[in-house]
């Protein structure tokens, strides 16, 4: 079992309901139809900001990186990055994934439960 987060670039959505909207648009439209994208710089710089923290799921020989896929930066599309993180550490990692979204400018969307974070 998985916990997803959604990070993009934009402005924040007014609130939970828009943000579902806004994200599914941007998931039809970057992950799951036909406009594959590399990552924007700014998406790049957030996957490298969480793999300072934890390593790739790649390079995990200890088994500490909360990460379900690998490499991250496969998870990401243009604007977007959408990742799944083991439920066993969902909690300490998507805490952590959020505030930096927040600090840098990102949106940050739990898509479990539908709802912006922080």
């Amino acid at each position: 079992m998985s916990y997803d987060l959604a990070v993009w670039e934009g402005e924040r959505p007014a609130d939970d309901r828009t943000a579902g909207r806004v994200f599914d648009s941007l998931r039809d439209r970057y992950l799951d139809g036909e406009l594959a994208l590399p990552p924007s710089e700014r998406i790049r710089a957030y996957a490298s900001a969480l793999l300072e923290r934890w390593c790739d799921v790649t390079e995990d020989e200890e088994d500490t990186s909360p990460w379900s896929t690998g490499p991250l930066i496969r998870e990401a599309s243009g604007p977007l990055i959408h990742f799944p993180m083991r439920w066993s550490m969902a909690e300490e990692a998507s805490a952590y994934a959020a505030a930096v979204a927040q600090s840098m400018g990102l949106v940050c969307f739990d898509v479990q439960r539908n709802r912006l974070r922080p």
